[in-house]
């Protein structure tokens, strides 16, 4: 028994009790008072009011209940015991009726387990219960509120049924009863939830803002966080019938996706090239679960970077990277590890960045014990196979290149990310300018420069963009075209937002650079070093050798690293790994200790072992390779190769002609620049015959064929960024192929615009295929140029939508060579038909059309039927996969019936 007497002398306990958890603990035991009707709905509702102190709530119940007597405060305290003892999901009770006459009644009296129940589904009930119109679109994004964990918006759910009369509550009382049971939290230790609260704190501190693109860290993540295209990653060369386009994922979907490559493995892969939004994807997961959003159905959550974990030259074991080098228990550190290798399926860590972690990845040396220290990258290689913590998720984030066939046999699922879509694009610049005009001016000036607005798929570059966007808008200044163009643009912005007000030129042009050389080459050795020697994070004694001081750091481009060891003194990085190779390539272009012929390093991009970009160079491109330690040389060779590729394309873009007068102002010496350009001249022309030489001779009676590898992308890049017609025309001259094949290679709106600007002085035409890559309708605008010198385009899977389709035939009625288009798997409707058509009726030469997976029905059917009549040319038409129905089918039929020159149909 429990009298009121006794319950006032325990109330100092009693409001420790209620506030030693969390708010979730604190609304559990509301959830038991409500259904065992201790606390009437105005009680409840007075006692969820939002932004509350948890300490005034407390009191608050212990006053409201002790004025019910002692039987109140008996349940009180049974409340309390059950909350606590709330170990394993509560199960529906036996007398459970998902059809009573009165479902709010039984919602309210079953009010525990039922929040339980909905815990891990309530954004899909939500979805269901306004699919059947028993919510509005409103109420929805009330209960969908972001300051609501999962199990608030279940109550909230649950609030909403007990005042709305039109079936609510009986649906959910059905509904209920068919979810799965969550899994609840398996202990009742104190030291593992205190672990978990103050993990939870640690991670959100984390996540919470980011400083990755940004210096003085006032980009808030919940603010400007935009859905990046995430994919998954296609198996090349996969047998069996044609697939569907790859469906676009949202992050919920990270660990629930189809299409394992390895079941039993627990990690999951995350590739995009450079800038494409890795680290920020995490960082959203991060907040996600540590706000209690998402991904719930971890208890803890560790993330870990590449870059800094390299940097540990002591041995670690499983407990040391945990708990050293993410968050330390206050207390119980054994029983929180332990219950750590117990339950490894409540666990989650997180590697962003494995193509900034210097060793290769070998499966060698096996190590099961999790208390034996071993190497870094040892523990890394072991967690990656499952070998310690065997099913605990992880997730790990690379650029495509890094990732071995060794490694992808212990990755479960593989996504590609492909940076923002068009319509992200727009998003993310409206998010960044909530000012009147400005937004619409900023996306105005990318529609009408494609250029531009092709570079902005990559997130790194959207957030160029909107940092200058008064250079862009204000200043007249032409739009950049290339990657370098919209480097130094940001280079300038921040040299003038740095210089006193008084003293700043105000034309951001060579006086404004020339001002601060000396911090720029300051910063550029310290790149060079760093991507020599694989390091990305600098201590203080790194940045003293560089002669980097406060001023330099002042700038704004190197920031503060996270996810530091605990007390120590955070190191320094560059904003992003492209600002490293930026600053690196500047520091080649104007340092009187760079020789021009260390140029030929950068383009050698060769490491011990890994000589397959070296066999398509040549060889005089290096001469010996012994190089004095610490020498240029030396650093470029040490350096890693898709590093080295993107130092490379920046060097050539410093050194086109556009630029090569706001560096002479800077260097000195226009002869000493001249010598340089001609170096990297000379050897991308040189490398890209040496490319098109090893091709194969041609199988006999076949058009010669040559399968470009991503090395030929990034060598038609650089050729891009020195915007020399002259050089592009010299480079293609030696090649003399029928069928150029870039399928799988990572090809975006940027890719594009490079392979127009040097495709476009091919002596004969080529069918060209880009088959699954990241073109879109942007992509398509790029390669417009290059149309006249193909004969075919074939386009499958490259998210290409009507208004690309209507631009490309536009163009291609001009182009006599263009015989065939291929375009399975995008997303063309029946918005493109009368396009299609009139390109089968103007084009009397044209062979080949293949629509095959697209969205185009009946509608769209007919009117390309019409095309078809006036056509005499075409053999080859594909068309499966669509809906057309009965009516398109017979159109098409009639069509075909007697068309002169078809050969093959499918349909």
């Amino acid at each position: 028994m429990c009298t009121q007497e006794a319950f006032q002398a325990q109330r100092s306990q009693l409001v420790g009790l209620l506030v030693s958890g969390s708010l979730e603990g604190f609304e559990s035991v509301l959830d038991w008072l409500l259904s065992w009707e201790v606390l009437s709905r105005e009680d409840y509702e007075t006692l969820s009011l939002l932004g509350q102190p948890l300490s005034h709530l407390a009191r608050h119940l212990l006053d409201t209940v002790w004025k019910k007597g002692a039987w109140g405060c008996e349940q009180l305290i049974a409340a309390v015991q059950e909350a606590q003892a709330d170990s394993q999901s509560p199960e529906l009770p036996c007398g459970w009726d998902p059809h009573s006459a009165h479902p709010a009644r039984d919602l309210q009296s079953h009010r525990p387990a039922i929040v339980r129940r909905l815990y891990s589904h309530v954004e899909g009930v939500l979805d269901l219960a306004h699919e059947r119109g028993f919510v509005s679109r409103y109420e929805c994004d009330e209960i969908r509120l972001p300051i609501f964990t999962s199990s608030q918006r279940a109550r909230r759910l649950l609030d909403l049924a007990t005042v709305k009369a039109n079936g609510l509550a009986a649906f959910l009382l059905q509904h209920v009863q068919e979810l799965p049971v969550q899994l609840a939290l398996p202990f009742e230790d104190a030291a593992c939830k205190k672990y978990m609260s103050k993990l939870r704190t640690t991670v959100s501190a984390q996540a919470r803002f980011l400083n990755t693109y940004d210096g003085a860290e006032n980009l808030c993540l919940e603010e400007i966080y935009t859905e990046n295209v995430l994919e998954i990653r296609t198996e090349v060369g996969m047998a069996g019938a044609p697939q569907k386009s790859p469906a676009t994922l949202g992050l919920e979907d990270l660990f629930s996706t189809p299409g394992h490559l390895n079941k039993d493995a627990d990690t999951v892969l995350v590739v995009g090239e450079a800038g494409s939004g890795k680290s920020t994807l995490l960082q959203r997961l991060h907040l996600l679960w540590a706000t209690g959003r998402d991904f719930q159905e971890f208890l803890f959550v560790f993330p870990f970077s590449c870059r800094q974990l390299q940097c540990v030259a002591k041995p670690l074991s499983v407990r040391a990277l945990l708990f050293e080098h993410c968050c330390w228990p206050d207390l119980g550190q054994q029983d929180v590890f332990q219950f750590l290798l117990d339950h490894p399926d409540r666990v989650l860590l997180t590697f962003d960045g494995f193509d900034e972690f210097r060793f290769r990845f070998t499966d060698r040396e096996r190590h099961c014990s999790p208390t034996d220290p071993v190497s870094v990258q040892s523990l890394l290689f072991n967690l990656l196979q499952g070998n310690l913590l065997k099913n605990a998720r992880k997730v790990l984030t690379s650029r495509p290149d890094a990732v071995s066939a060794f490694l992808r046999k212990y990755v479960r699922t593989e996504l590609s990310l492909k940076g923002f879509s068009e319509e992200g694009i727009e998003l993310y610049l409206r998010k960044c300018h909530r000012e009147p005009g400005v937004a619409d001016r900023l996306i105005c000036l990318l529609k009408a420069t494609s250029a531009l607005h092709g570079l902005c798929h990559l997130p790194v570059v959207s957030w160029m963009v909107s940092k200058c966007h008064q250079e862009l808008l204000l200043q007249g200044r032409g739009s950049p075209k290339t990657t370098t163009d919209m480097y130094l643009l940001i280079l300038q912005h921040f040299l003038l937002h740095a210089s006193p007000a008084d003293s700043a030129p105000h034309d951001p042009g060579p006086g404004l650079l020339r001002g601060r050389l000396p911090t720029v080459l300051h910063l550029g050795q310290l790149a060079l070093w760093g991507l020599g020697t694989c390091c990305y994070v600098f201590s203080a004694k790194q940045l003293q050798a560089a002669h980097v001081d406060s001023e330099d750091v002042s700038l704004g481009f190197l920031v503060r690293a996270k996810r530091v060891v605990p007390g120590s003194v955070a190191p320094l990085e560059f904003l992003h790994i492209t600002f490293q190779c930026f600053f690196a390539a500047f520091y080649l272009v104007l340092s009187a200790d760079t020789p021009p012929s260390s140029l030929r390093y950068l383009f050698n991009c060769r490491r011990p072992g890994s000589s397959l970009l070296a066999r398509l160079l040549p060889a005089m491109c290096v001469q010996g390779s012994r190089c004095r330690e610490g020498s240029v040389e030396a650093l470029l060779q040490g350096a890693e190769p898709h590093n080295l590729q993107i130092t490379a394309a920046f060097l050539a873009g410093l050194l086109s002609r556009e630029h090569r007068g706001l560096l002479a102002e800077c260097q000195g010496s226009e002869k000493a620049l001249l010598r340089r350009q001609a170096c990297a001249r000379w050897c991308l022309a040189r490398s890209l015959h040496k490319h098109f030489h090893s091709i194969p001779p041609a199988v006999p009676g076949e058009a010669k064929s040559m399968h470009a590898m991503p090395e030929f992308v990034w060598l038609i890049r650089s050729l891009y960024e020195m915007q020399e017609e002259r050089l592009a025309k010299e480079a293609v001259r030696g090649l003399d192929v029928g069928h150029l094949k870039l399928t799988f290679c990572s090809v975006g709106p940027a890719e594009c615009a490079a392979l127009a600007f040097v495709l476009r002085h091919l002596r004969r035409p080529v069918a060209l295929q880009l088959d699954h890559n990241s073109v879109g309708d942007i992509g398509v605008e790029q390669l417009l140029p290059c149309l006249g010198s193909c004969t075919a385009l074939y386009l499958r899977d490259n998210n290409i939508s009507d208004r690309g389709i209507c631009k490309l035939i536009e163009h291609a009625l001009h182009c006599e060579q263009l015989q065939k288009l291929a375009l399975f798997n995008n997303k063309l409707t029946d918005g493109c038909a009368h396009s299609m058509a009139r390109l089968l009726a103007c084009k009397q030469n044209f062979l080949a059309l293949r629509l095959g997976n697209n969205h185009i029905t009946a509608a769209g059917a007919v009117v390309l039927a019409e095309g078809l009549r006036a056509n005499t040319s075409l053999q080859f038409l594909g068309f499966w996969g669509n809906k057309v129905g009965d009516k398109g089918a017979q159109a098409l039929a009639e069509a075909l019936g007697s068309h002169p020159s078809l050969k093959w149909l499918r349909s």
